[in-house]
């Protein structure tokens, strides 16, 4: 439960004065529903209106605040003429304009004769000054409820400065007291504010220096939220490891008889995994373990080694995919390898039902199936597994712990295996798979071919379908990738569509399509049609980003490469040169191309290690657009930034590692604070993981 100290920053931002239904569905569009998520949206700007001391003081062209009599009202003579007021001060004179103006309520804000204080945006008309629809306008006398320093916040259409300032200001009426749930040395040390006192601080700068992220209540703020994140991986940690494994030794039979038979030999990366995941699951403590390789670096032989291991102790392994497409791949390459050892592999998909569907169950349910491989299907409530033993997902970041954690309670001490062949920047490793060991594959199985990486202009369009064509008669295959689906009024880029009908032109109905809006057994009779070569070019959006293996797909043409982030351009590429053939990879960009796109472009040409292009790719990026691509399973902060805030992450973490050390149960004054802090950044789940809360 919640604690009670925080519901009122929990409920609906209708609850403040001024936000009704209708401007709280706009509130919620920039910062969210709720009051706590206005305390998160911090000011990205100020408005400097400290008062000019005389009007030919103020300068032309920014914000100025000055105190002026009203001299005369000028009604407007037709709709289309503004309503002018004529004011002065003792060094110049000043016209203050309105459009649409009413005129009883510009007469009661600015009598004539009387003395205000305007402030607004102060323009050069001809030899006058002018400020059209002032800001604010407030008698002399009430001069102190102007704020010197002006917070900008994020907007939306029909969501005013105005209306937002005051939401955020009732938000923080509602501000709890707080217990302090930093270590009191450490919290010392930094300088650093209460939390209730960072929040207001960071929402009424003083100076545009307040607003950069080393401004102290901003980064009290930041370490608040990298705390709660890590605390929460170590609670999710200490939970699987405290729940018992059930040790899994295999006599390493079955997997002796598969490895013999592989077309290839394991390289040492590959082997130093496997060794690492067998001893893990030897362990009578759960094994959580997180495999990563780059796009072709035989994750696949890896965990099917674990899985074997599983097998020869009688028990059952499953692998868990994103896609039906990549289940499906999954499902066939497993089948081929297990061939030698007898193993039948069951594939449960969505597409499953009926007859078929229960006779599935029924092998898993009663042992029969040892291994199986699907969806999210594999996750629904009447998938029963006789005894499971070993839990391996694929491409993780499209799972959240929660769906790891419902497929490990179908079995006693499950041991679980995820894989990602997203290379991960390490800094993100620990906002995310804090609570995993790490294997990494870091080189590509032998045989493998470089990919020649090209850039061209889009304009050369003409000369690209030219060589497409010769490579087709050579029986080359193509993918062609396009990053939308149709023409949109809002975008100007190669829609999939258009550019299948143009291709259709030159090759006729050799040229197939896939999207992600068309249904899944539609688009698998095209991607089958593509692997048997019926079709020679595949015009396709990004669907075909991972795991799907056509080895004789050896051109790889990229549409509007400059739109791609650097680590899917990199995903892409290694959808090619995955066969005997030399491959290759055309980056096709609209000119004139930006400094970060000719950055990621070359990079790109110069390095084919996902490693160190994910690095690159972060640095380039920053983590809030990278994250907020297609990698959805990594957190969001809304404070903190993890690459610029690099060191306070690994405070972070060196912080929770001590707590877990010295108050795993958070049962100390501090620990019960921390609970807060993990309730306040809605880490709920990982308090329930407490045995005593």
């Amino acid at each position: 439960m919640r604690p009670e100290i925080l519901f009122t920053l929990f409920t609906p931002v209708t609850g403040l004065e001024g936000i009704g239904p209708r401007l709280a569905k706009l509130v919620e569009k920039v910062a969210g529903p709720r009051i706590v998520d206005l305390l998160w949206l911090l000011p990205t700007n100020l408005i400097d209106r400290t008062p000019s001391p005389s009007l030919s003081a103020a300068i032309p062209g920014g914000v100025a605040t000055v105190t002026i009599t009203v001299d005369e009202h000028r009604k407007a003579h037709s709709k289309r003429q503004p309503y002018r007021i004529i004011c002065h001060d003792n060094t110049g004179i000043l016209t203050l304009v309105f459009f649409h103006a009413r005129e009883d309520y510009l007469q009661k804000l600015l009598p004539t004769g009387q003395t205000r204080l305007v402030s607004g945006k102060l323009e050069q008309y001809g030899d006058d000054l002018q400020m059209v629809h002032p800001d604010h306008v407030v008698p002399v006398d009430q001069a102190d409820e102007l704020p010197h320093m002006e917070p900008i916040y994020p907007l939306t259409e029909g969501l005013t400065p105005k209306v937002m300032r005051k939401a955020v200001a009732g938000a923080l009426k509602r501000l709890p007291e707080l217990p302090e749930w930093q270590d009191t040395a450490y919290h010392q040390q930094r300088g650093w504010p209460t939390w209730g006192d960072a929040v207001l601080s960071a929402h009424t700068p003083d100076s545009r220096l307040e607003l950069e992220r080393r401004a102290l209540p901003r980064e009290r703020l930041a370490f608040d939220e990298l705390l709660a994140n890590q605390l929460a991986l170590a609670l999710v940690r200490a939970s699987q490891k405290r729940a018992k494994g059930r040790p899994v030794k295999g006599d390493g039979v079955l997997t002796h008889k598969v490895e013999q038979s592989l077309p290839f030999k394991l390289t040492p990366s590959q082997n130093m995994a496997i060794a690492e995941i067998v001893a893990d699951m030897a362990q009578d403590e759960r094994m959580l373990r997180l495999l990563q390789g780059d796009v072709g670096s035989g994750k696949t032989a890896v965990a099917l080694m674990a899985m074997l291991a599983a097998v020869e102790c009688g028990r059952q392994a499953v692998l868990l995919a994103p896609t039906e497409l990549l289940s499906r791949q999954h499902h066939k390459t497993l089948s081929k390898m297990l061939e030698p050892a007898g193993i039948n592999v069951t594939l449960l998909t969505g597409r499953d039902k009926g007859k078929a569907r229960a006779a599935k169950l029924e092998a898993l349910a009663s042992g029969e199936s040892q291994i199986a491989v699907g969806t999210h299907a594999l996750i629904q409530e009447d998938v029963v597994l006789h005894d499971l033993a070993l839990v391996v997902i694929d491409e993780q970041h499209r799972f959240g712990v929660h769906q790891r954690l419902v497929l490990t309670d179908k079995g006693k001490g499950v041991h679980v295996l995820v894989m990602t062949a997203t290379p991960i920047p390490r800094t993100l490793q620990m906002t995310s798979f804090g609570d995993l060991d790490v294997s990494r594959l870091t080189e590509k199985p032998a045989g493998r071919k470089p990919i020649a990486t090209r850039a061209m202009p889009l304009d050369r369009l003409d000369d690209v379908i030219q060589g497409v064509a010769r490579a087709t008669r050579q029986g080359d295959r193509v993918y062609w990738l396009c990053p939308l689906v149709e023409d949109s009024e809002v975008s100007d880029l190669a829609a999939a569509e258009e550019r299948h009908k143009a291709l259709q032109i030159t090759f006729g109905d050799r040229v197939g399509m896939i999207h992600g809006r068309m249904k899944g057994p539609e688009r698998d009779v095209v991607m089958e049609q593509f692997v048997a070569g019926e079709i020679d070019i595949l015009v396709a959006t990004t669907v075909i980003e991972v795991g799907v293996d056509v080895p004789e797909a050896t051109i790889m043409v990229i549409e509007h490469a400059e739109r791609f982030g650097l680590a899917q351009l990199h995903q892409l590429r290694g959808r090619v040169g995955r066969g005997e053939r030399p491959s290759s990879c055309l980056l096709l960009y609209a000119q004139p191309l930006g400094e970060t796109a000719r950055s990621r472009i070359n990079i790109l040409r110069d390095s084919d290690d996902g490693f160190v292009i994910a690095e690159e790719d972060l640095r380039l990026r920053g983590a809030g657009e990278l994250l907020g691509t297609r990698q959805s399973g990594f957190p969001q902060f809304r404070l903190a930034d993890v690459i610029e805030q690099s060191d306070l992450l690994a405070a972070a973490r060196d912080d929770a590692k001590l707590i877990m050390a010295r108050d795993p149960e958070l049962a100390t004054e501090r620990g019960k604070a921390l609970r807060v802090l993990l309730y306040l950044f809605e880490r709920d789940a990982a308090v329930r993981l407490l045995r005593s809360g």
